[in-house]
């Protein structure tokens, strides 16, 4: 039996997708299901196999540590896709017709018996412009952006669309009408509304600052539901000042910003929606039911994905560092035991990788030792 600890609120629904042999506890777990909460500092137990994101941001998570230590960290990548493609629309038009000030001027007239007559003498401050005809730019062409890209050319904008990373899957599932920039530059010179939806990290980190603020159109309207350090608030706060940002919505309001004129504040309403969670959850239960049993990686962040039937009695998993030499000190070490190998299995991912031994016949301890004592060699597990 695996045991599986929960550090957050997870689906249940989702996680019937474990299936046998897993029962959820809070000591030494197996491996850990996690939405939001900081494991920056998590101690890691000695039997930690895996780590799932029920989501797809994972800078709550210690990537790095949790290589060195023989742990596969998984993301759920596309799974909350559709909530945060409608919040995205819908932000579009939070951005443009001051909805959020229309109803909360509204309500003000409670109980007014002339509210009637207020509503129609007032309703001009608070007009604002069609999104029809005008021109969205997409930062970052993921399964989201491609979503929000093609939603908006339903609804009659010219989108253009940026991704340095622009997968094959993603270009196949943009709309012919979306345009592909360039570059970065390119978007913010040519867009009414700007979308961002790319990954935090330190090349993205502050990109939305003063330099591109300054190239952007007078009146610009930017969107922000991926991640709140992508925009220099610094930076951004002297632009609505001087109109220069009309508006900004943003999924990950602080203190710098909530309450400040011309930004519309969400509380990381993103992916909360009943079907994200039970999607984000399945796919994360998903991902370690298939590692723990069978050594198979889909979507992880830190080690290449892995997905093949065993050709052998005996599967050896094996993280490790993607340094010279190591695959030939793994195979001589089987060699040395007698080993007979069925299928072999190594790839890398930047600095760490993942080796699949299938053999006709398990190793000893002494063979097992002896894998472990090779350096740069991070775990190694018999799955039998």
């Amino acid at each position: 039996m695996y045991s599986v600890k929960l550090l957050n609120k997870i689906s249940k629904a989702g996680l019937a997708n474990l299936g046998e042999g897993f029962a959820i506890a809070e000591d030494a777990p197996d491996a850990i299901i996690v939405r939001s909460a900081d494991m920056l500092n998590y101690e890691f137990n000695d039997n930690l196999l895996a780590i799932a994101r029920a989501g797809a941001g994972y800078n709550n998570i210690p990537v790095d540590r949790c290589s060195e230590a023989g742990i596969c960290v998984f993301n759920t990548p596309g799974a909350n896709a559709n909530a945060v493609r409608e919040l995205a629309i819908c932000s579009l038009f939070l951005a443009s017709r001051r909805i959020v000030d229309a109803v909360n001027w509204c309500g003000t007239l409670a109980g007014d018996p002339d509210a009637a007559a207020k509503v129609e003498k007032g309703k001009s401050q608070f007009a604002g412009p069609e999104i029809a005809g005008k021109t969205l730019g997409i930062l970052g062409l993921g399964k989201i952006g491609v979503l929000v890209a093609n939603a908006a050319v339903d609804l009659g904008m010219n989108v253009l669309g940026y991704d340095p990373y622009l997968s094959v899957e993603s270009a196949w599932g943009l709309a012919r009408r979306v345009r592909k920039a360039a570059s970065y530059e390119e978007i913010y010179k040519n867009c009414d509304y700007i979308s961002i939806h790319v990954p935090l990290n330190p090349e993205t980190k502050g990109m939305i600052n003063a330099a591109a603020i300054g190239m952007m159109k007078d009146g610009v309207r930017i969107i922000n539901l991926a991640r709140g350090g992508l925009v220099a608030n610094a930076d951004l706060l002297p632009a609505l000042e001087s109109g220069k940002v009309a508006r900004y919505v943003t999924d990950f309001p602080d203190a710098e910003v909530i309450g400040v004129p011309n930004v519309i504040t969400l509380p990381h309403l993103g992916s909360s929606t009943p079907e994200s969670e039970e999607n984000c959850a399945a796919m994360a239960a998903s991902e370690i039911a298939a590692y723990v049993r069978e050594g198979t990686i889909r979507n992880s962040v830190n080690l290449p994905n892995f997905d093949a039937e065993r050709a052998g009695l005996c599967r050896i998993a094996i993280i490790n560092r993607n340094t010279p030499n190591m695959l030939g000190q793994i195979t001589s070490s089987l060699a040395a035991a007698g080993i007979n190998i069925e299928h072999m299995f190594n790839r890398a991912k930047k600095d760490y990788a993942y080796t699949v031994v299938d053999t006709s016949s398990a190793p000893s301890e002494g063979c097992v030792s002896a894998l472990r004592a090779i350096d740069g060699v991070l775990r190694v597990r018999i799955i039998d």
